[in-house]
């Protein structure tokens, strides 16, 4: 089976690299984006579609020509009082809380939100319970859900930041008969 997962084409948060679980729509680039994902996902066979809440998703799978049903637990890794904020900004903000942040960046609980530890825990019992139905799916998601996704497949939450998720970009992840999962295709991107 592939679990094949689309990361939602560039916002304007993403321009401004901002921390961000609000709904902020594609920008004129990222619907571009889409239209050219769209010709690769187009030669994919799956069975189901699942769509993270976050309305960037929601435009990109319409866009993309799908129907997916809504999943909570594909939403992006809650950033709590960090939302709305480049890294820059949490610095001088949250100057305290930054630096626990960038000492342990995996177990640290984003006040009012989670730590991408929490995250992988919700993200991976999905990933799990959808691996038993061996049906090709797709989910329209996030660059974090995407990280966590590619670290699943090592079983190490260690490898969240060993990968680059490009706004539109396709990343495979394949699971073989015995359960054997590993990385068909990461950060496709259509030129």
């Amino acid at each position: 089976m592939d679990i094949i997962l689309i990361r939602h084409g560039q916002t304007e948060d993403n321009v401004g690299r901002i921390f961000s679980t609000k709904d902020t729509k594609l920008t004129d680039e990222g619907k571009e984006q889409i239209k050219k994902t769209k010709t690769f996902v187009d030669t994919l066979s799956f069975d189901k579609v699942y769509v993270s809440p976050l309305y960037r998703a929601i435009q990109t799978m319409e866009i993309l020509g799908l129907n997916g049903e809504v999943e909570e637990r594909i939403k992006e890794v809650d950033f709590g009082l960090f939302e709305g904020n480049t890294y820059e900004e949490i610095k001088d903000k949250f100057p305290k809380e930054a630096e626990i942040w960038d000492e342990d960046y995996i177990n640290f609980v984003t006040p009012k939100g989670e730590s991408i530890k929490m995250a992988y825990e919700r993200v991976t019992s999905f990933l799990e319970e959808i691996s038993k139905k061996e049906e090709n799916v797709v989910l329209v998601c996030h660059d974090g859900v995407t990280r966590i996704a590619l670290s699943w497949v090592f079983d190490n939450l260690d490898y969240f930041f060993k990968f680059k998720i490009e706004n539109g970009s396709v990343n495979i992840i394949s699971i073989d008969e015995y359960g054997f999962k590993y990385i068909k295709k990461t950060n496709y991107t259509v030129k």
